[in-house]
């Protein structure tokens, strides 16, 4: 292994095993910079959206089909979440797509289009509900919103640089990351 290479994984690892995982309540929820800032903060978050990334990196043709549907599904979740705020077992939802996200890369399993924009889906919903929960009486919710969507697609591009740029000399490399992101949902999933 290169030393860049190892340098990268030794960094993703600490970051996985952070105990700053959980980035809802407590946090600035005002303006487009703190919507920027977010997922970066909450390791939850940033381990999901890289592990889309890496997932979508590996379905050639279709790759914005996942990164579509787990942000589409973060604004219905983010709406239903204003409306509804009473949902259950939100944050073992987010762990939960960390670990299974981590999994599915870790694992290179290959499912329909359909199934892999359903799962992904759901997850996105989990993601988009919490952050909704934050903004009902936050100043520039909507600046928030545009914030974090946009971090979310650069966390989605992440995980999509990382898992083409692989291809031809570390073909491992987006495997080993959704093992680390696997281990680091389950720990998450402990704690919740």
């Amino acid at each position: 292994m290169k030393r860049p290479t190892a340098q990268f994984l030794i960094s993703f690892i600490l970051l996985g095993i952070s105990s700053a995982a959980f980035a809802h309540p407590g946090h600035d929820v005002s303006g487009l910079s703190a919507g920027l800032m977010h997922p970066f903060r909450g390791f939850d978050h940033l381990l999901a959206m890289v592990a889309v990334g890496l997932w979508a990196a590996k379905m050639a043709w279709k790759i914005g089909l996942l990164p579509a549907a787990f942000m589409l599904m973060m604004v219905v979740g983010a709406k239903c979440a204003l409306i509804y705020p009473v949902l259950p077992l939100i944050e073992s939802g987010i762990a939960a797509s960390v670990l299974v996200l981590g999994m599915i890369t870790a694992l290179s399993l290959k499912f329909s289009a359909q199934l892999s924009v359903a799962i992904t889906a759901l997850f996105g919903f989990f993601h988009g509900y919490a952050h909704g929960l934050e903004m009902p009486g936050a100043i520039e919710a909507e600046a928030y919103a545009l914030g974090f969507l946009a971090a979310t697609v650069v966390l989605h591009l992440a995980g999509i640089v990382v898992g083409i740029a692989s291809r031809a000399r570390f073909v491992r490399l987006p495997q080993m990351l959704g093992a680390i992101i696997a281990a680091s949902g389950l720990w998450l999933l402990s704690t919740t």
